[in-house]
């Protein structure tokens, strides 16, 4: 039998009395790439902040080659053998590749003074292990974020991690980015090195994985080869139910239309950019990294300026001075970016749902009515499935999946006409991505215009009822949502 590199054995852990962890005993052999997997709010993070030193247990222990171990803290986990690669990363954008992976672990000469041609060639042959050729002294700033989560790799490897733990790894990166990265997993793999990757993507991880584990609810449901199992039988375990269909029915009839956009153009970004969404309709917004979906999206919303062209809602033009003014119109952002941009991570999940729908909870004399705030968040709690089922909590606090409905909520909060949703399940587990998929059918049932950017062509092609096709800053085809292919997309967006 093959040996455990980590051994998890009867953990459990809470917060404020929520039991978050409840007795989980998890092996892992050394030299494998182990998938943890697990709705949002299923205790994955924390388990991975156990094991990485961040939180303490509360009971249970933990095993490193068989031998009992407390680690006390990040550094104490790093010590022995134990990195954690986040999925917000860690770089300093102000500072070198090199300066990044030997932070504080410089060499110097005798008088303390930065050995600066030893610092870039152990970096040089970190990065080319990696298979990255780029100057150890480029800024992280200049980088791409696919090029920054392998520095954090290489960071980790430089403390010689015999344990790597990549939590969401491959969110925001290329389809190129994501390639290189599973070559890079399958070189430490070769070298001996142990990885525990976490992921809410499926098919990455049967690709990628030689074991899954799958907790629900703060518990180990089971662990499965992952060559022994199906993509079917995990996502049972996972939600305690079969999810025959991912995708709501299409719409069955339209209304009129309530925007249209004609010779929309900023340049470079995008140029003469046309199309008309009808009421009831989910309109997709398809095409590679960069092709100038989400920059028209933004310009829609007056986030952005435009060079020319018109937009009309509900048959007259409208040139919004601002956000605020987009919003008091009807049009709504659900941005990609959650965290900088679309929460207030340090508020409750009440004032981040009523954030934009403030003056619907005023009075004449601008008070706040703060029971009608409390009646409306705690709708909208249980409406979007909110768990726990609390307002209360501090957004910052909550795990992506429920971080994302947050955010949902807040804009059906806002009661828009047109909704634009910006990769909407991001990050966030299978039954999550259910849930999300029919809020927005029956938002657009309800007789909102919905547009859905997403980089996942299956939840495009199974969500939308037609399909804008992007490709450098124009759009290449609009096409009728069903009976259209993957193949038929990707011809329009490299045409």
């Amino acid at each position: 039998m093959a040996a455990s590199v980590l051994s998890v054995k009867g953990i459990s852990k809470s917060f404020a009395g929520h039991k978050v962890l409840d007795d989980i005993n998890l092996e892992v052999i050394r030299g494998e790439v182990h998938a943890v997997v697990g709705e949002n709010g299923a205790g994955k993070s924390t388990l991975m902040k156990i094991i990485g030193g961040i939180h303490r247990p509360d009971t249970g222990a933990i095993e490193i080659d068989g031998q009992a171990t407390t680690l006390m803290d990040p550094q104490d986990a790093m010590a022995k053998g134990i990195s954690i690669v986040h999925q917000e990363l860690s770089l300093v954008p102000n500072m070198s590749i090199a300066q990044n992976v030997f932070s504080r672990r410089e060499p110097v000469n005798r008088l303390g003074f930065i050995k600066w041609d030893e610092l870039y060639r152990q970096t040089q042959e970190l990065m080319a292990r990696l298979g990255i050729d780029i100057e150890p002294s480029t800024m992280v700033a200049d980088l791409s974020v696919g090029v920054q989560q392998l520095v954090e790799i290489a960071k980790a490897i430089s403390m010689n991690a015999k344990i790597l733990i990549l939590d969401e790894p491959t969110s925001a990166l290329s389809e190129k980015e994501v390639e290189t990265l599973y070559r890079v997993i399958g070189d430490l793999k070769a070298s001996g090195v142990t990885s525990i990757f976490i992921s809410h993507k499926l098919p990455e991880v049967f690709r990628i994985s030689d074991a899954i584990s799958v907790l629900r609810d703060g518990r180990l449901v089971g662990t499965r080869r992952t060559n022994e199992t199906s993509t079917d039988e995990i996502i049972h375990m996972m939600v305690g139910r079969a999810i025959e269909e991912m995708y709501p029915p299409k719409a069955s009839s339209m209304g009129h239309t309530v925007l249209s956009v004609r010779g929309l153009s900023r340049e470079p970004a995008f140029s003469n950019i046309d199309f008309q969404l009808r009421r009831g309709e989910i309109l997709g917004f398809s095409g590679l990294v960069g092709s100038g979906r989400t920059e028209v999206a933004r310009a829609i919303f007056a986030a952005d300026n435009i060079d020319s062209g018109e937009i009309a809602l509900n048959g007259h033009s409208v040139k919004f001075a601002s956000p605020l003014d987009a919003i008091n119109h009807g049009v709504c952002y659900l941005t990609e970016d959650r965290k900088d941009l679309g929460l207030f991570l340090t508020k409750s999940v009440r004032n981040n749902i009523v954030s934009s729908s403030l003056r619907k909870f005023s009075t004449k004399n601008r008070f706040l009515k703060h029971s009608a705030i409390g009646e409306k968040a705690k709708y909208f709690v249980k409406h979007v499935r909110l768990r726990p089922a609390d307002d209360r909590p501090l957004v910052m606090n909550l795990s992506g999946g429920n971080q994302q409905k947050t955010l949902l909520a807040k804009w059906l909060c806002a009661e828009p006409e047109v909704l634009i949703v910006d990769e909407p399940t991001r990050g966030v587990d299978v039954g999550a991505k259910a849930e999300i998929h029919s809020h927005l059918r029956r938002l657009a049932d309800s007789g909102v215009g919905v547009i859905v950017i997403s980089s996942e062509l299956p939840e495009i092609l199974g969500l939308s009822d037609r399909v804008a096709v992007f490709n450098e800053g124009r759009i290449t085809a609009i096409l009728d949502g069903e009976g259209t292919t993957q193949e038929d997309v990707m011809k329009y967006a490299t045409m």
